[in-house]
């Protein structure tokens, strides 16, 4: 990040919070009802260090990061295989299509009480609702990306000597579906990691930060709600951060070609 971007952030950060804690003082004066930025920094760190009762924020961060990889991971391998097979093959699609816009509308939410029954209160069940929420945007963005190849380049390759499928696949058809990859793999992980925090607010686990927040609302302990919402924010930020690298490794060979 340059050093004026930095700067613009900053300032606007600070814009935030000092209209965040200047509306507490003015208007709300309250704390059963916001808690202001001072105290929410304050508690934030107490969590981070264990000095807040119970509530210990690193444990429960790698416990929803777990969660997150074992849902997301799954989704990006399912949704990348189907997207791809019905992105090559006109019968997939047609067969496939009518199953995944049944299922695809259905929030990840309403898979909850199915996910409680089939696997009880274990780590399994939030990854299957992370799973849900993140594979679609994998699936239909490799479909599209591979079925939007133009057929000049399959062309192209096989008179340069490549006639096998895989051959093709693997040297054509996925290096030229990767923008379309990635922007699935980007969308679906913030939808996955949203349904990390649905996961375990709703008790499909008994750990992570959805689930300290929960724990917190019984108590109107406001600023320790807050201050988990904050950390979700982080890391969910920070996995955007780490997907917009990779993507500009992986697609390094666009510079120049593309607008940004």
């Amino acid at each position: 990040m340059k050093l004026k971007d930095f700067a613009i952030a900053a300032a606007s950060l600070l814009a935030f919070f000092s209209l965040w804690e200047a509306w507490y003082w003015l208007v709300v004066k309250n704390p059963m009802f916001l808690a202001p930025p001072s105290k929410v920094f304050k508690t934030f760190f107490d969590l981070l260090t264990g000095n807040y009762g119970p509530f210990f924020m690193p444990l429960d961060v790698l416990y929803s990061l777990f969660h997150y990889a074992v849902g997301f991971s799954v989704a990006v391998v399912v949704g990348f295989s189907i997207g791809l097979v019905t992105g090559l093959f006109k019968l997939a699609d047609r067969l496939s299509y009518p199953i995944i816009e049944l299922v695809r509308p259905i929030p990840p939410i309403a898979w909850i009480p199915l996910a409680i029954i089939m696997l009880g209160l274990t780590h399994q069940a939030a990854g299957f609702i992370i799973f849900i929420g993140g594979v679609f945007p994998v699936l239909l963005n490799t479909r599209h990306g591979v079925a939007s190849i133009e057929v000049k380049y399959l062309e192209a390759a096989m008179t340069l000597g490549a006639t096998r499928r895989l051959t093709l696949i693997r040297r054509v058809v996925i290096p030229a579906a990767l923008p379309s990859i990635m922007t699935g793999i980007r969308v679906g992980s913030g939808v996955a990691w949203m349904c990390v925090v649905a996961a375990e607010l709703f008790g499909v686990a008994p750990y992570g930060l959805g689930y300290q927040i929960e724990i917190a609302k019984l108590y109107f302990l406001l600023d320790v709600i807050i201050a988990y919402m904050l950390a979700i924010g982080i890391l969910g930020f920070a996995l955007d951060v780490l997907y917009r690298a990779i993507e500009g490794k992986v697609l390094a060979w666009r510079a120049g070609l593309v607008v940004s």
